[in-house]
């Protein structure tokens, strides 16, 4: 007998229908599994088949055949235990097949008949809907993320008897419903920039890049706060949207990270400067989301920026200008979101001390050019903002006196972000650093002035073409902080102090 279940998979970040075709007829018994499965599809047929007898269900000693179709796609992961054994128990008759034809079904299934929660269950619930599935049944475990998606209804269990109980109507079960108030829990736990001494330069550059969602780079001697104001960055962020929230969670839900229903908060990722080319900039096999991609509309944080391999630093070029990674391999070609903030931190010199009023530095001009050699030309030409850090004077330190909280430097961002969402309201961009060179030709308005200084500096440092618009998008976002229609002289000549560094 032939029974046929919806279920689904994963195509990069994005859901698509899988019908799991599961024939039984006579012959030796057998369990054969075809349609591009990887191992641990395979192995499905020993997790189905205990949790069957386990569960007191009769299991065929006849010829087993599953197909999962379209079978020129590539299947992986443990998703596909749970339609399987419900085709089985359909064939067989313990589950009546009007109720089943209902339903998608994914899920992994322990030797007792439990379920565990599986990966991506947020797009490929999303898949299923685009293919008129109604409802869809899943484990516990995944049922509240699956719930975002609208239009379709989402019932969680945590064990196959429970499943067959709800689909013979011996079980009362209702759908699992989202609760949007999850968006405005409280925030995470990040050092406050009232606990940061000193540093006013930089937590000026910190604000400046949080309003516009620039790229940041701030260089200094070790201990002089860098990491820390790095980390305080996200408090001063402002919050995700429900459509970006989406977004940035069907990544962490393909790549096996979430860790709650939806991601609230924007990604803060700080990956080891001795991390691999793959894992930065994702790929694999059957390529996943890297590092870029789980910092999608959140910040990528760089510590030893000059540390990481060159050419661990060249694959950001791409995604630091098109905020998108694209894989191609044989099996397919791959497009991973990567709209990322990158905030780096680097030393002057590879002792670290160089310029430092306390400390002698001991590094040769050699050394000096080898170290600063390995951030090439077209990597710092994609950085929007350079500050230097300065290392704090005791007296300093040993004050009591706190600077502004995250708070207030936050409303201050939302106000120069309102400003921006107001601006592009009928752009499909959001931040001043998106903006495209019609944009900032139309939006971008300067006084004679400001506009004489700009051209003079850009022919006295040789900016790039994209150095002059970063130039402008800074200078547009410090307007924005002081709600300036226009772009003043203070306004460009600040800009511009982040642009030419005077080392590096």
């Amino acid at each position: 007998m032939l029974s046929i279940i919806k279920s689904g998979g994963v195509l990069g970040i994005d859901g698509y229908t899988v019908e799991v075709e599961v024939n039984i007829s006579p012959g030796l018994p057998q369990f054969i599994t075809v349609g591009l499965p990887d191992t641990a599809v395979k192995e499905s047929r020993e997790r189905v088949r205990s949790a069957l007898v386990n569960c007191g269900y009769q299991f065929p000693v006849k010829r087993v055949t599953v197909n999962l179709a379209p079978a020129d796609i590539p299947k992986q992961g443990t998703l596909y235990d749970l339609p399987v054994a419900v085709g089985i128990l359909l064939s067989t008759g313990a589950i009546p097949q009007e109720k089943a034809s209902e339903f998608g079904f994914v899920g992994e299934l322990a030797l007792d008949g439990s379920l565990r929660k599986i990966k991506g269950a947020l797009p490929i619930t999303y898949g299923l809907k685009k293919a008129g599935v109604k409802k869809v049944i899943l484990p516990e475990e995944n049922s509240t993320e699956a719930s975002v998606v609208e239009d379709i209804e989402v019932y969680g269990f945590s064990h196959l008897k429970d499943i067959v109980d709800f689909l013979n109507g011996n079980l009362d079960k209702k759908p699992t419903l989202f609760d949007r108030n999850i968006l405005y829990s409280s925030r995470e736990n990040h050092p406050d920039f009232s606990e940061i001494k000193g540093q006013h330069s930089v937590k000026r550059a910190l604000e400046i890049a949080a309003a516009g969602f620039h790229n940041l780079m701030m260089i200094g001697s070790p201990g002089s706060g860098k990491s820390m104001m790095a980390k305080a960055f996200p408090s001063i962020l402002p919050p995700l949207s429900f459509e970006e929230a989406l977004e940035t969670t069907k990544i962490h839900s393909v790549a096996g990270t979430l860790d709650r229903p939806l991601i609230t908060e924007r990604p803060f990722r700080n990956p080891h400067h001795t991390t691999s080319d793959v894992a930065l900039i994702g790929g694999g096999t059957i390529p996943k989301p890297g590092e870029v991609s789980l910092a999608h509309n959140g910040v990528l944080f760089l510590d030893e920026f000059p540390e990481f391999k060159r050419s661990a630093l060249e694959v950001l070029r791409q995604p630091m200008e098109d905020r998108q990674v694209v894989i191609s391999r044989a099996s397919g070609r791959f497009c991973f979101p990567a709209k990322f903030q990158l905030i780096a931190a680097a030393n002057p010199c590879p002792c670290g001390y160089r310029n430092n009023p306390s400390k002698q530095c001991k590094c040769s001009i050699n050394e000096i050019k080898k170290y600063r050699s390995k951030l090439s030309g077209p990597v710092i030409d994609r950085i929007d903002m350079i500050s230097w850090v300065s290392s704090i004077p005791p007296e300093e330190l040993s004050s009591y006196t706190a600077g502004e909280s995250s708070s207030v430097i936050r409303e201050r961002v939302l106000k120069a972000v309102e400003i921006q969402k107001e601006r592009f309201k009928d752009y499909p961009v959001n931040f001043n650093s998106e903006m495209t060179p019609s944009m900032i030709e139309k939006f971008v308005k300067l006084e004679d002035t400001a506009e004489n200084i700009l051209i003079t500096a850009s022919k006295k440092y040789s900016l790039s073409a994209r150095g002059y618009h970063r130039v402008l998008k800074v200078a547009r976002t410090i307007a924005d902080l002081e709600s300036s229609p226009i772009i003043k002289t203070p306004h460009i000549i600040e800009a511009l102090n982040y642009r030419i560094p005077e080392e590096m």
